[in-house]
């Protein structure tokens, strides 16, 4: 008997039509204003995607999409609040307030002409299509259901609901073509099944490894948000083990994957080096299920704190070491700042995870003459800096009272009067002065990682 899944996958026809018992309480108010306008000026408009996939799991969603068969001018025309962005994909933000209801027109999956070549690539997509075609053309089955919550009613063109069911995230029509069309879509996949705990597809699994060097002709910034949301899913230790199976860490970051080595290997200190990241995201997790968002600058320090520590033979656990504070920002710089340039990473938030690797030994320095705890809690990276000191102390176990005492110096320094930061100031300067005045990059105490051990 054919799978039901692959037949509306290969030949268009009527969609199948479920009713839900999804409560109206469970909607978001303010997309339903936006279907509800939409609907009332005679177009099509659904709930779509992952907000649709994530109420049907009881999943309370992250924000609400919404198609329309409405293009992008008429729905500007239709909302005061709306403003049309993008190029390559063309959409609707409709803001209320902070809350964005990403709005889109239908599409259909663009037409190829003569001459082409083989080159899959989608570089533009802004062809009008039916709902039909829009699910058609997305990525993966689960996240091809459109909801109407008016009529209450689930509309299912591609078997997505029998894939939500058993647990399998499955690519809508040829998963080859469709990873070709946008490799970005294998991050998209190693997402969605490790924050689900979906089993992916043998065939989309296969697609996924073929394909997975086509990742470095994909738009750099994309992948680098892809990155991001991988690393703040809350199951990042996971994705970065599933990347590296099926070889995307190679390609995204060559460095970190030969860092953990490979995934046979017998090798204590290979195993030792791996066993380390995977502590670091593990830590990370945790964080984020604590209702944490770590900062961009925490997220790359993390990725890339064992191999600049082992770069300087810098213990793990202690932080101990020969290398200077000058001497390791510039090592962390070395490995952080090609990837930041690559992946259109802002320069701030390069710099900041550089220096928040840096800053790590000055948590367990005593106040010096060199160094002020008062004004090294007001630092403007001291954020970060805590941020990673903390997963490296729920990492190893061990320096969690060293971490809650930083938490209450910092609460101190933000509430300390400004004549006692002025003090500190105007004492660092004189030191400053009988030093010869030296102020380079890297700079001072509490301004720059101290020299000291």
């Amino acid at each position: 008997m054919p799978d039901p899944a692959e037949e509306r996958a290969r030949a268009p026809h009527s969609p199948r039509i479920i009713p839900t018992d999804i409560p109206h309480s469970a909607f978001d108010q303010n997309a339903l204003r936006v279907v509800s306008r939409l609907q009332r000026e005679g177009n099509e408009a659904y709930l779509v995607g992952g907000c649709v996939r994530d109420l049907l799991l009881g999943r309370r969603p992250k924000d609400y999409d919404v198609a329309t068969s409405a293009t992008p001018r008429g729905v500007k025309s239709l909302f005061f609040n709306g403003r049309i962005i993008g190029r390559r994909f063309k959409l609707v933000h409709v803001r209320y307030g902070e809350q964005v209801i990403e709005t889109a027109t239908f599409r259909r999956a663009p037409a190829r002409g003569e001459g082409e070549g083989e080159d899959l690539l989608i570089v533009e997509d802004n062809n009008w299509g039916t709902a039909q075609e829009d699910a058609q053309r997305r990525d993966f089955t689960i996240n091809a259901l459109f909801l109407d919550p008016y009529r209450r009613e689930i509309l299912d063109y591609v078997g997505g609901l029998e894939d939500l069911e058993a647990g399998v995230l499955r690519t809508i029509g040829d998963p080859y073509v469709r990873m070709a069309e946008d490799p970005v879509r294998i991050l998209r996949a190693v997402k969605f099944a490790t924050r689900l705990g979906f089993r992916i597809d043998e065939e989309t699994w296969d697609a996924m490894a073929e394909h997975a060097g086509d990742l470095a002709r994909s738009a750099k910034p994309r992948v680098m948000e892809e990155i991001l949301r991988l690393l703040r899913s809350g199951t990042a230790l996971g994705a970065l083990r599933m990347m590296r199976k099926c070889g995307v860490l190679g390609v995204i970051l060559p460095e970190l994957d030969e860092h953990v080595g490979s995934h046979d290997s017998s090798d204590p200190q290979t195993h030792d080096r791996a066993d380390s990241v995977w502590r670091l995201l593990e830590a990370l997790d945790s964080y984020v299920h604590e209702k944490h968002v770590p900062a961009t600058a925490t997220c790359v320090a993390a990725l890339f704190l064992r191999m600049i520590e082992r770069d300087a033979a810098i213990d793990p656990r202690t932080h101990a070491g020969e290398i200077g504070g000058r001497e390791l920002l510039e090592l962390a710089g070395e490995r952080i700042d090609p990837f930041a340039v690559e992946y259109r990473l802002a320069k701030r938030d390069g710099y900041k995870a550089a220096r928040a690797i840096a800053l790590q030994r000055s948590f367990t320095q005593t106040p010096t003459k060199r160094f002020s705890p008062l004004l090294f809690a007001r630092d403007q990276d001291f954020p970060e800096a805590l941020e990673l000191f903390r997963l490296r102390c729920s990492a190893w176990g061990q320096g969690w009272d060293v971490y809650e005492a930083w938490l209450e110096r910092a609460a101190e320094a933000q509430a300390a009067p400004a004549e006692a930061l002025d003090v500190e100031r105007k004492r660092k300067r004189r030191r400053g002065r009988r030093r010869g005045g030296r102020r380079d990059g890297a700079g001072a105490a509490a301004e720059t990682p101290s020299d000291e051990p």
